[in-house]
């Protein structure tokens, strides 16, 4: 999945932020990498997906990395397919020293295909000290710890608008049974219950995951991540009926399925947020908060709010995540720099860069939350570090792309799909099966 670009108020310049860390290491803190200008002369090619603010505010963070060590750093947009870009580099002898990896997938493709070198010792340690250990899981393949996840998404928040909450006199719910029946109490005041973007399948799978990982639990969840249990398996049909009884009433659904299917992500947030409302909530991760905030001036924590995305049954709150993990290219001109820029992208200090910049979280639970520059994005920022090793990675990120991550096709066409008709969860688990035997069979 490929997440949209957040713009927020710059809170933090980089320079700052090195001066406190400069000055906490003299007090004695936490040392991060030894400072000096060791690497001057020296330039580390850095490659990545992000664009517009999101590659703005990680030059920051290399501003300040090369303020640390003199190394001159140089950032090259990848584009959506990273694994594409970065063979064809290899390829053409012009590997950049570091990636920057948005998939789960991908980072393991990689691996395999034999691109990457293994973290250094001191980032392995830096990283013990700092992530949950499920963090330095998804940075491991085969025993050998090549990514460092040093940004991340959380994508269990259901955002709202508290005008309309308030004009239906209704609450933040505590569980997904009285999400719907807050969102119909929504609808008889004349406000759909959801804004869904349908036509971005990805958001769907996200629907998916988060319904899934609290009914199913996080055994199973990591099973069907794998493909070490079929999509046919009873808990993927008692997921998706549970998905379909969301996405079949039209009271819950802005402009029933149809709508919604022509309904792309930016539109599902204005849909909530902009200056003609045509629904209470929007499902999907902190990154709203920024769209909401940024397009459309709406005061975070007072007329846009998130609520946790409530547990399913008896199940207990998900806590799905994506994120962003530095690796360090084999074939890169520069590998000394580069895993000198990843150690440093390892300390509270460097995420801190970003974090008061906006439009950031951090799985570094040595982060300052002051860092971060208004109380929602601290509070979901707490929330995603406090769940520790219960979190579970977004699950189409995981898979092979031609299931989980092509438009038109896989489990992003599927989910379409099932959101026109969801009569038949149990054939669409069959559909979804045949999807994925083919793709993780190649």
């Amino acid at each position: 999945m490929r997440r949209p670009t957040t713009t927020r108020r710059t809170v933090t310049t980089a320079s700052a932020v090195l001066a406190l860390t400069l000055g906490a290491t003299a007090c004695g803190g936490s040392p991060g990498p030894a400072s000096g200008k060791e690497l001057s002369g020296q330039t580390v090619t850095v490659a990545g997906v992000w664009t517009g603010s999101e590659q703005k505010n990680f030059k920051k963070v290399l501003d300040a990395f090369t303020e640390k060590t003199g190394a001159k750093t140089d950032f090259v947009p990848t584009g959506d397919n990273v694994s594409t870009f970065v063979g064809s580099k290899i390829e053409g002898g012009n590997a950049p020293d570091v990636v920057m990896v948005p998939q789960l997938g991908v980072l393991q493709q990689f691996a395999g295909e034999g691109w990457l070198a293994p973290l250094s010792q001191q980032t392995a340690t830096t990283a013990g000290a700092n992530l949950a250990q499920v963090w330095k899981d998804y940075g491991t393949v085969d025993k050998t710890y090549y990514g460092l996840y040093f940004k991340a998404a959380h994508k269990s928040t259901v955002w709202y608008s508290p005008s309309a909450f308030e004009q239906a006199g209704v609450a933040e719910p505590k569980n997904y049974a009285e999400m719907l029946k807050t969102g119909r109490t929504l609808a008889d005041s004349g406000l759909p219950a959801f804004s869904v973007a349908g036509e971005d399948g990805w958001t769907l799978t996200d629907w998916f995951e988060n319904i899934y990982l609290s009914q199913a639990g996080p055994e199973k969840y990591d099973r069907l991540a794998a493909h070490t249990l079929p999509w046919t398996d009873a808990s993927v049909v008692a997921a998706l009926t549970t998905l379909g009884e969301l996405f079949k009433d039209k009271q819950l659904v802005a402009g029933g399925s149809e709508g919604a299917l022509r309904t792309d992500f930016p539109a599902s947030v204005e849909q909530v947020f902009g200056p003609a409302p045509k629904a209470g909530m929007v499902y999907e991760g902190d990154f709203v908060g920024g769209i909401a905030k940024d397009e459309f001036g709406r005061s975070l924590g007072k007329d846009a709010k998130f609520f946790p995305f409530p547990g399913v049954g008896n199940g207990k709150a998900p806590v799905v995540s994506g994120g962003d993990a530095a690796v360090v290219l084999k074939d890169g001109k520069n590998q000394k720099a580069a895993m000198r820029l990843l150690e440093f992208l390892a300390t509270p200090e460097a995420a801190s860069v970003w974090a008061g910049a906006g439009g950031f979280l951090s799985p570094n639970k040595e982060v300052d939350p002051a860092s971060y520059g208004d109380d929602t994005t601290r509070a979901t920022a707490e929330s995603l570090v406090r769940a520790g090793d219960s979190v579970r990675f977004d699950m189409s990120d995981q898979a092979p792309a031609a299931f989980g991550g092509t438009k038109g096709a896989g489990e992003w066409k599927l989910l379409q799909d099932f959101l026109r008709d969801p009569s038949d969860p149990k054939a669409t688990a069959a559909k979804l099966e045949a999807a994925a035997a083919k793709a993780y069979r190649n």
